[in-house]
């Protein structure tokens, strides 16, 4: 609503005499010795004060121009507070970015979108809900740390959580959704245990009770991890064409430092031969699961489908 003044009247300004000066709503009109009159204001914007003289009488300047002035400040100052980039005019809430940050890593076949859009959809977005993400700030993200340390989640669990987090609002700068990322992320320092090596009876008997499984595919599951190392995910979407028998190795397209060539033994080697011709035609997936939209096993359930073997004696 505009501001109706009383004081500042163009006739009040007109009859101002030398040395004098009036003032209202945050502006100042002073007459000096020549007989020119300067517009100034002074403003309390988000408990900061803001002192500027504007212009000239004699340049053109007019009270217009110093009640413009003081619009615009308050708009950027209300545009800084809420984090919003110059083309919104209101804020974008966390489960709308979310839903934005997804689809984009869709389109453009992002890394580990399944796991982040779980992670979004089951504690994420519950808890930020409708937070204007230009909003969140440190003291939110240690709440969210201690709501999902209630629940029993381990401190590396919740660390996952929080990279989707601090990726999320970081793109979310990138792409201009919001002006800056205010909040700090701090993850939780893990509990680094002791690495633990199985001995070569104890992977034996994994692979006996491996081969014993109702389920085929934990066997070759098993002899994979035991010979590479390779994570689960890795292991579980190898294709067909992934193993080069001829080279020894298996190409790996997504993994987590980049793609490499995963170097296979002798032994594994002949073991993927057999059982790639022993897949039915047409399979590209070395553990295919019909049920899955992927085509080849990949969820949690599914995982643990697969490895879940009893502890060797």
């Amino acid at each position: 609503m505009a501001k109706r003044f009383s004081k500042l009247t163009r006739s009040a300004l007109r009859a101002l005499p030398p040395g004098s000066t009036i003032s209202e709503h945050g502006i100042s009109f002073r007459r000096d010795a020549s007989g020119d009159g300067v517009f100034s204001v002074n403003i309390m914007v988000d408990r900061q004060r803001i002192h500027r003289v504007i212009g000239r009488e004699s340049d053109g300047v007019t009270r217009r121009q110093a009640e413009d002035f003081i619009a615009r400040a308050r708009t950027d100052a209300r545009r800084e507070r809420l984090g919003l980039p110059d083309n919104r005019k209101t804020p974008l809430g966390f489960e709308e970015a979310a839903n934005r940050y997804i689809a984009r890593h869709k389109e453009t076949s992002g890394k580990n979108v399944d796991a982040k859009e779980r992670q979004l959809r089951q504690h994420l977005k519950p808890f930020f809900a409708t937070k204007p993400i230009g909003q969140i700030e440190t003291f939110d993200v240690e709440r969210y740390k201690k709501a999902r340390r209630a629940t029993g989640a381990a401190k590396a669990t919740i660390n996952r959580e929080l990279a989707v987090l601090s990726h999320l609002l970081n793109q979310a700068v990138e792409w201009k959704w919001i002006t800056t990322k205010a909040a700090k992320i701090a993850r939780f320092k893990e509990d680094n245990g002791r690495i633990v090596y199985l001995t070569d009876d104890q992977c034996s008997a994994l692979l006996e009770g491996a081969a014993a499984d109702h389920n085929e595919n934990v066997h070759a599951f098993v002899m994979v991890g035991l010979h590479t190392g390779m994570r689960h995910s890795e292991i579980l979407a190898i294709r067909r064409s992934d193993v080069d028998i001829g080279r020894r190795v298996i190409w790996v397209p997504q993994a987590k430092c980049g793609a490499r060539e995963q170097p296979i033994t002798v032994e594994l080697c002949a073991y993927l031969e057999r059982r790639v011709k022993m897949l039915p035609p047409g399979c590209d997936w070395l553990f295919p699961s019909p049920g899955s939209a992927k085509g080849h096993t990949h969820t949690q359930s599914e995982r643990r489908s697969v490895v879940q073997l009893s502890a060797p004696a």
